[in-house]
């Protein structure tokens, strides 16, 4: 407006001292030294497509030699208008007693010190152009890797012990890692629980409508449907299948967990057996 009307006349209006006004017109002018750190930030956003909250892209910039704390960049993506999405609930498989359940040996114990010690499992449901597609992996608790997976429109028994004969071929003669799931009818039924005895492999499973008993793999599907459905339009489930694909890889090998010291799964196990 200064040029309808003077600025004094203005600066009494807006109650606004001379002084303070000059030093904002100097700081508007002044080059930003912080726009190289935010071109950093909102590269990383964008190359994991918005999957990244500021305690990822902190150390992601701090693996590539940035000196920042987790506040400061929390701070920037605030001023950049750059946030994560939240998360949605999950498909629940439990219709019952349908066969034997059995006791919760894992009781919330998610820490594994070597690879296929401890496995987790679950089945979580994606709505597409009025149809559903089912995905059900295993995560190894050592490093949150998913070993085996398996995809179909139907959640059947058929999808359970796929998964389960793929997840198989990860294990070395004498690995015998405890499965752990929740009380879903695919878990209890004999055909599932015959596959694990033939390999001498523990089954638990988790307290009647209790997910927190499940949390690794409850926090995964989260994190799936946050990062990537969400985020997405699909017009069809082989389009959303070919997106899981995608994604599981990028998970396994790209995305760095805080967990894990900023390490991918397949990076952290890689570093573990080198050593």
């Amino acid at each position: 407006m200064r040029h309808q009307h003077r600025l004094p006349l203005l600066l009494k209006a807006a109650s606004l001292p001379r002084s303070t006004f000059y030093h904002q017109v100097q700081a508007a002018e002044r080059p930003d030294a912080k726009a190289k750190l935010k071109r950093a930030i909102e590269a990383i956003y964008q190359r994991h497509e918005g999957r990244y909250g500021y305690r990822r892209v902190a150390e992601t910039l701090r693996a590539n030699g940035e000196q920042i704390n987790r506040k400061a960049v929390q701070r920037l993506m605030g001023l950049m208008g750059l946030k994560s999405v939240v998360r949605v609930k999950k498909y629940r498989s439990y219709r019952g007693a349908a066969g034997t359940v059995a006791p919760n040996h894992l009781d919330r114990d998610f820490q594994a010190s070597q690879p296929n010690q401890k496995w987790v499992t679950d089945v979580t449901e994606f709505k597409v152009a009025d149809k559903r597609l089912y995905l059900s992996p295993v995560m190894d608790l050592f490093n949150a890797e998913i070993v085996a997976y398996q995809i179909s429109t139907s959640p059947n028994l058929d999808m359970i012990t796929s998964m389960l004969s793929k997840a198989f071929r990860r294990l070395k003669p004498g690995q015998t890692p405890l499965m752990h799931s929740d009380q879903g009818w695919q878990y209890q039924h004999p055909s599932y629980q015959r596959q694990l005895a033939e390999r001498n492999i523990s089954q638990s499973m988790s307290r009647k409508g209790n997910c927190f008993d499940n949390a690794a793999m409850e926090s995964f599907f989260g994190t799936l449907k946050e990062e990537f459905f969400r985020l997405k339009n699909f017009s069809s489930v082989e389009e959303l299948e070919s997106g899981l694909e995608g994604y599981i890889r990028y998970y396994n090998h790209k995305r760095i967990k805080l967990g894990l010291g900023g390490m991918s799964p397949i990076q952290y196990r890689t570093q573990a057996s080198a050593t």
